[in-house]
Protein backbone atom coordinates (compact mmCIF):
# COMPACT_ATOMS: atom_id res chain seq x y z
CA UNK A 1 0.00 0.00 0.00
CA UNK A 2 3.03 2.68 1.06
CA UNK A 3 4.02 2.94 -2.86
CA UNK A 4 0.67 4.45 -3.89
CA UNK A 5 0.44 6.53 -1.13
CA UNK A 6 3.92 8.24 -2.23
CA UNK A 7 2.27 8.90 -5.16
CA UNK A 8 -0.87 10.38 -3.49
CA UNK A 9 0.92 12.53 -0.92
CA UNK A 10 0.54 15.22 -4.25
CA UNK A 11 -2.97 14.27 -5.44
CA UNK A 12 -4.54 17.65 -5.36
CA UNK A 13 -7.96 18.29 -7.76
CA UNK A 14 -9.82 20.34 -8.84
CA UNK A 15 -10.86 21.33 -12.42
CA UNK A 16 -8.67 20.31 -15.77
CA UNK A 17 -10.82 22.46 -17.81
CA UNK A 18 -10.22 26.64 -17.78
CA UNK A 19 -8.53 28.75 -15.43
CA UNK A 20 -6.97 27.11 -12.27
CA UNK A 21 -9.62 27.41 -9.90
CA UNK A 22 -9.70 27.82 -6.08
CA UNK A 23 -11.62 26.39 -3.39
CA UNK A 24 -11.84 23.09 -1.01
CA UNK A 25 -12.55 19.64 -1.96
CA UNK A 26 -12.76 16.30 0.24
CA UNK A 27 -11.73 12.94 -0.78
CA UNK A 28 -13.26 9.96 1.19
CA UNK A 29 -10.49 7.01 0.84
CA UNK A 30 -11.33 3.07 0.65
CA UNK A 31 -9.43 0.15 0.67
CA UNK A 32 -11.23 -2.75 -0.98
CA UNK A 33 -14.83 -0.24 -0.59
CA UNK A 34 -14.50 0.24 2.91
CA UNK A 35 -13.30 4.04 4.56
CA UNK A 36 -10.56 4.30 5.92
CA UNK A 37 -9.76 7.98 5.87
CA UNK A 38 -9.82 11.56 3.95
CA UNK A 39 -7.61 13.49 2.17
CA UNK A 40 -8.80 17.21 2.11
CA UNK A 41 -7.09 20.05 0.32
CA UNK A 42 -7.54 23.78 -0.53
CA UNK A 43 -6.63 25.70 -3.23
CA UNK A 44 -6.29 30.18 -2.63
CA UNK A 45 -5.73 32.19 -5.43
CA UNK A 46 -2.51 34.39 -4.56
CA UNK A 47 -1.73 37.25 -7.57
CA UNK A 48 -0.98 35.36 -10.49
CA UNK A 49 -0.58 31.96 -8.28
CA UNK A 50 -1.93 29.55 -6.28
CA UNK A 51 -1.38 28.04 -3.17
CA UNK A 52 -2.33 24.59 -2.60
CA UNK A 53 -2.34 23.17 1.31
CA UNK A 54 -3.46 19.35 2.03
CA UNK A 55 -3.93 16.77 4.47
CA UNK A 56 -4.32 13.41 4.29
CA UNK A 57 -5.45 10.76 7.04
CA UNK A 58 -5.84 7.15 6.68
CA UNK A 59 -5.89 4.20 9.15
CA UNK A 60 -6.21 0.98 8.24
CA UNK A 61 -7.87 -1.79 10.50
CA UNK A 62 -7.92 -5.58 10.96
CA UNK A 63 -10.18 -7.59 13.30
CA UNK A 64 -10.86 -4.05 15.15
CA UNK A 65 -6.91 -3.51 15.54
CA UNK A 66 -5.59 -0.49 13.92
CA UNK A 67 -2.89 -2.35 11.68
CA UNK A 68 -1.75 0.74 9.69
CA UNK A 69 -1.47 4.38 9.94
CA UNK A 70 -0.33 6.87 7.28
CA UNK A 71 -0.41 11.08 7.79
CA UNK A 72 0.59 13.62 5.40
CA UNK A 73 0.50 17.35 5.13
CA UNK A 74 1.64 18.96 2.14
CA UNK A 75 1.61 22.97 0.96
CA UNK A 76 2.44 23.36 -2.46
CA UNK A 77 3.18 27.00 -4.50
CA UNK A 78 2.22 27.14 -7.74
CA UNK A 79 3.08 30.00 -10.85
CA UNK A 80 2.24 29.81 -14.49
CA UNK A 81 1.28 26.19 -14.38
CA UNK A 82 4.53 25.48 -12.36
CA UNK A 83 5.79 24.40 -8.50
CA UNK A 84 7.62 26.97 -6.95
CA UNK A 85 8.22 25.53 -4.00
CA UNK A 86 7.27 23.06 -1.67
CA UNK A 87 7.02 21.91 2.08
CA UNK A 88 5.72 18.02 3.09
CA UNK A 89 5.75 15.84 5.98
CA UNK A 90 4.98 12.48 6.66
CA UNK A 91 4.70 9.61 9.25
CA UNK A 92 4.13 6.16 7.33
CA UNK A 93 3.36 3.79 10.13
CA UNK A 94 5.74 5.30 12.26
CA UNK A 95 8.39 6.34 9.48
CA UNK A 96 8.52 9.93 9.24
CA UNK A 97 9.64 11.84 6.26
CA UNK A 98 10.14 15.57 5.03
CA UNK A 99 10.87 17.25 1.82
CA UNK A 100 11.48 21.03 1.22
CA UNK A 101 11.85 22.62 -2.18
CA UNK A 102 12.05 26.10 -4.08
CA UNK A 103 12.60 27.52 -7.32
CA UNK A 104 16.33 29.29 -6.96
CA UNK A 105 19.46 29.59 -9.46
CA UNK A 106 16.99 28.93 -12.56
CA UNK A 107 16.46 25.73 -11.24
CA UNK A 108 13.86 23.74 -8.66
CA UNK A 109 16.00 22.88 -5.73
CA UNK A 110 14.58 19.79 -3.73
CA UNK A 111 15.84 18.95 -0.20
CA UNK A 112 15.15 15.44 1.07
CA UNK A 113 17.08 15.07 3.99
CA UNK A 114 20.34 16.52 6.20
CA UNK A 115 22.78 13.86 4.71
CA UNK A 116 21.97 14.53 0.73
CA UNK A 117 22.51 17.24 -1.41
CA UNK A 118 19.87 18.91 -3.37
CA UNK A 119 18.60 17.76 -6.47
CA UNK A 120 18.62 20.87 -9.14
CA UNK A 121 15.60 19.87 -11.33
CA UNK A 122 15.27 22.41 -14.56
CA UNK A 123 12.51 23.40 -16.55
CA UNK A 124 8.55 24.11 -15.65
CA UNK A 125 8.49 21.08 -12.73
CA UNK A 126 4.63 19.61 -11.67
CA UNK A 127 4.04 16.82 -8.68
CA UNK A 128 1.41 14.53 -9.14
CA UNK A 129 -1.35 17.53 -9.39
CA UNK A 130 -4.37 16.29 -11.39
CA UNK A 131 -5.73 19.77 -10.95
CA UNK A 132 -3.67 21.15 -13.62
CA UNK A 133 -4.50 19.96 -17.10
CA UNK A 134 -0.58 19.94 -18.09
CA UNK A 135 -0.26 16.76 -16.34
CA UNK A 136 -1.78 15.12 -19.22
CA UNK A 137 1.49 15.84 -21.41
CA UNK A 138 4.22 14.92 -18.94
CA UNK A 139 7.34 12.68 -18.85
CA UNK A 140 7.70 13.06 -14.88
CA UNK A 141 6.51 14.63 -12.33
CA UNK A 142 7.44 14.93 -8.58
CA UNK A 143 6.70 12.99 -5.79
CA UNK A 144 5.58 15.37 -2.89
CA UNK A 145 6.53 12.24 -0.35
CA UNK A 146 9.85 11.14 -1.17
CA UNK A 147 10.79 14.36 -3.30
CA UNK A 148 12.07 11.42 -6.47
CA UNK A 149 11.22 12.70 -9.94
CA UNK A 150 9.29 9.78 -11.54
CA UNK A 151 9.33 9.29 -15.16
CA UNK A 152 5.19 8.53 -16.64
CA UNK A 153 2.87 8.31 -18.79
CA UNK A 154 -0.21 9.74 -19.01
CA UNK A 155 -3.07 8.23 -21.67
CA UNK A 156 -6.65 8.73 -21.82
CA UNK A 157 -8.37 5.36 -21.29
CA UNK A 158 -11.64 6.01 -22.16
CA UNK A 159 -15.44 6.58 -20.65
CA UNK A 160 -17.26 4.63 -17.58
CA UNK A 161 -19.21 5.95 -14.44
CA UNK A 162 -17.61 6.57 -10.84
CA UNK A 163 -20.12 7.31 -7.65
CA UNK A 164 -19.81 10.37 -6.32
CA UNK A 165 -21.72 11.94 -3.33
CA UNK A 166 -23.37 8.47 -3.52
CA UNK A 167 -24.18 8.65 -6.68
CA UNK A 168 -22.58 7.01 -10.05
CA UNK A 169 -21.73 9.87 -12.53
CA UNK A 170 -20.27 9.63 -16.19
CA UNK A 171 -16.58 9.91 -15.96
CA UNK A 172 -13.41 9.91 -17.88
CA UNK A 173 -10.56 7.78 -17.35
CA UNK A 174 -6.81 8.21 -17.44
CA UNK A 175 -4.29 6.11 -16.62
CA UNK A 176 -0.59 6.80 -15.31
CA UNK A 177 1.83 4.22 -15.71
CA UNK A 178 5.51 4.13 -13.99
CA UNK A 179 5.12 3.69 -10.93
CA UNK A 180 4.76 0.30 -9.21
CA UNK A 181 1.24 -0.08 -10.41
CA UNK A 182 -0.48 2.08 -12.44
CA UNK A 183 -2.85 4.85 -10.94
CA UNK A 184 -6.20 5.23 -12.58
CA UNK A 185 -7.76 8.77 -12.47
CA UNK A 186 -11.65 9.36 -13.20
CA UNK A 187 -12.83 13.35 -14.09
CA UNK A 188 -16.53 14.55 -14.58
CA UNK A 189 -17.64 15.00 -17.98
CA UNK A 190 -17.53 18.93 -16.44
CA UNK A 191 -13.62 18.19 -16.25
CA UNK A 192 -13.59 17.77 -12.50
CA UNK A 193 -11.62 15.25 -11.08
CA UNK A 194 -13.60 12.56 -8.98
CA UNK A 195 -12.27 9.61 -8.66
CA UNK A 196 -8.98 7.77 -8.45
CA UNK A 197 -8.26 3.76 -8.26
CA UNK A 198 -5.18 1.73 -8.25
CA UNK A 199 -4.21 -1.99 -6.83
CA UNK A 200 -1.94 -1.68 -3.36
CA UNK A 201 -0.03 -4.93 -1.74
CA UNK A 202 -2.29 -7.97 -1.67
CA UNK A 203 -4.13 -6.99 -4.70
CA UNK A 204 -6.09 -5.26 -2.93
CA UNK A 205 -8.04 -1.87 -4.21
CA UNK A 206 -6.96 1.56 -3.50
CA UNK A 207 -9.99 4.55 -4.12
CA UNK A 208 -10.73 8.42 -3.66
CA UNK A 209 -13.89 9.23 -4.06
CA UNK A 210 -15.33 12.80 -4.28
CA UNK A 211 -17.35 14.05 -1.37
Amino acid sequence: MRRVLLLLGGALAASVHGAEPAGDWNFRALLDGEPIGQHRFSVVAQGDGRRVTSEARFAVKFLGITAYRYQHKATEQWRGGCLTALSSTTDDDGTSSRVQAEQADAAFKVVTGADKPPAALKGCVMSFAYWNPAIQSQSQLLNAQTGQYEAVQVQRVGTGSVEVRGKAVPATEYRITGPAQPIHVWYSLQGDWVGLDSVVGGGRKLSYRLQ
